[in-house]
């Protein structure tokens, strides 16, 4: 006999947690007490957001669920912004919250919330344990949903009484749920038509979205790719699924994505789409999507197939299952007269920028930069906004798991924390965080976590003293009236002073104060030829450290299909 907490603790040893993300208060404190003994480490956040994101980049980078802990009430409710970001990217979470006593459950306890009702918008599922006996084979039961069928955060809500209460109850050796057998596989008949379709193809376009690295099939994917001369695009989620150093590779796709891979898409008589989606951001103006081709997707979510775009072959099941199994099937082929009109495409436009004014940073160097310093080997954890966009086009993604970032949430803040989490899973790894100005204050106290468990992150901030993003919108589509995206100056960045060629570098808040204060290196660059080797050093130092570098404030992230415009609508400059 022992506690429910005692039973929770050996419960998550047993499903092999190595990292606890968390954040302690009333509700938990029995949990707390035994974790001294436990055989993970645990982590301590400084927000409950920043330990969701924490445990999220941590699965992200290692592909094994990534477990939080938080307290009642507010902690728990604190969370809901990370695990809706896991929940819509396919990431596999485990995240306990503490809850009152059983017998205060609707009496408005102090930090009482109904946390399985808030959360199940948010999440995969959510349990409310009623007793202590419940706890181990709840523990497994999470695990099992959150790393079955389409990956995803589970809710674990356990009242106080039960962590209290003896229980003699073991981790289950297996699990078996009576209502949850989401594995599916593709029939024969889906297999032979596949392989058929690809053989018959002309203008043929690999779709790779996270579902691929999800599923591990990178490799398959390149397989293919080279076995049928395929050219290969990826969402934001599918980046690192395929080299793109490979002469195949389109790189991303869709409102920012390249021209080559948008016009591909649009222009191709067969797309194979693996483990995608088909959000908004992707498809633009749906009712113009990829007319001309037959369109197969291939996903291990039923609910994802047919719900934004009709397919002509849908298959529910694993990416790689699927691959593996059809390779046999498809022929040697080459498409030169496709291969060279996407060659032209990519000559006619190609990825570039060209600076605003003589001696001033632009945030395209930035990831440049990053990615020459670090020879292309960082695993890149992304805010969102301008940053994220330009983190996906100027650095060369060439492995799964090397680029971490918040997609069909779009989660401000995200950045810093997913990175930590990512150290922490992958400790010979570089990792190197690029946020915005904005979105690096929204989570900045994490960086004392990296501090003090002596993580070598390198936290970028690309300062443009602005909401990038919203301000890109407000100029184009708003007549320039940047009410609400211009962040503080010690004087003479205004609103009326964005379209002008002064720039101010008085931005507040001093990022290298900020970062000093909480024990990080702090450097700043304003000189362009001081930017490579600044961070050149940051990353050789092998400490925390952050990195701020002033750069145009007026810089577009291009190409851009705008909101509700179609492929051919697409903006360069």
């Amino acid at each position: 006999m022992r506690t429910g907490a005692r039973a929770l603790v050996e419960s998550l040893e047993k499903a092999g947690v190595e990292v606890l993300f968390g954040y302690p208060g009333g509700a938990v404190l029995d949990i707390f007490n035994c974790l001294p003994e436990a055989k993970f480490n645990f982590v301590l956040g400084r927000h409950e957001q920043g330990s969701a994101h924490m445990a999220d980049g941590y699965a992200r980078a290692t592909g094994r669920p990534g477990v939080c802990i938080v307290t009642s009430g507010p902690g728990a409710t604190n969370t809901i912004t990370g695990l809706a970001t896991a929940n819509i990217d396919g990431i596999p979470m485990v995240v306990i919250t503490g809850q009152v006593a059983l017998s205060l459950i609707g009496t408005d306890a102090f930090q009482e919330a109904d946390t399985t009702g808030i959360a199940r918008g948010v999440s995969k599922h959510c349990f409310l344990v009623q007793s202590a006996d419940e706890i181990p084979q709840t523990i497994a039961e999470a695990f099992y949903i959150a790393t079955h069928g389409k990956p995803g955060p589970v809710v674990i809500d356990i009242p106080k009484n039960c962590q209290q209460a003896l229980t003699a109850a073991k981790y289950p050796e297996r699990v078996s749920l009576r209502a949850y057998h989401p594995e599916s596989t593709a029939t024969v008949r889906q297999l032979n038509r596949l392989a058929k379709l690809i053989n018959a193809a002309e203008r043929p376009v690999l779709y790779a979205g996270g579902g691929v690295i999800a599923s591990g099939a990178a490799s398959d994917v390149a397989a293919l790719a080279h076995r049928a001369e395929i050219p290969v695009t990826t969402t934001l989620m599918g980046l690192g699924s395929f080299d793109e150093h490979d002469p195949l590779a389109l790189g991303l796709s869709g409102m920012h994505g390249s021209a080559a891979a948008n016009w591909a898409l649009h222009e191709a008589d067969l797309i194979l789409a693996l483990g995608v989606r088909f959000s908004d951001r992707v498809t633009a103006k749906i009712s113009e999507y990829a007319q001309r081709a037959t369109l197969v997707h291939v996903d291990c979510d039923p609910a994802s197939i047919n719900k934004n775009v009709r397919a002509d072959l849908g298959i529910v099941a694993d990416v790689k299952d699927v691959l593996t199994t059809v390779s046999s099937r498809v022929k040697t082929a080459t498409h030169p007269a496709w291969l060279k009109r996407i060659a032209d495409w990519k000559r006619l436009k190609p990825l570039g920028y060209r600076p605003l004014h003589d001696g001033v940073i632009m945030p395209q160097a930035v990831v440049e930069a990053i990615d020459r310093a670090s020879k292309g080997r960082a695993i890149v954890v992304t805010d969102v906004g301008q940053t994220q966009m330009w983190a996906a086009q100027y650095f060369r993604h060439n492995r799964p798991r090397h680029f971490l970032s918040s997609g069909g949430m779009g989660t401000m803040g995200f950045g810093i924390p997913a990175a930590i989490g990512a150290a922490f899973a992958q400790p010979d790894e570089t990792v190197v965080a690029i946020c915005g100005d904005g979105g690096a204050q929204m989570t900045f106290e994490e960086v004392v976590v990296a501090v003090e468990h002596r993580l070598p992150v390198v936290f970028v901030v690309v300062n443009n003293g602005c909401l990038g993003m919203v301000r890109q919108w407000q100029e184009l589509f708003y007549a320039k009236r940047y009410a609400g995206s211009i962040l503080g100056s010690k004087g003479r960045m205004t609103i009326e002073r964005i379209d002008e060629s002064a720039l101010d570098y008085d931005y507040l808040p001093d990022f290298v104060k900020l970062a000093e204060a909480h024990g990080a290196k702090g450097y700043r660059v304003i000189d362009p030829a001081k930017l490579e080797p600044t961070i050149r050093k940051a990353l050789a130092a092998r400490r925390t450290a952050v990195v701020e570098v002033i750069v145009e404030p007026r810089a577009n992230v291009y190409p851009m299909i705008p909101g509700g415009k179609s492929v051919t609508e697409m903006v360069f400059d």
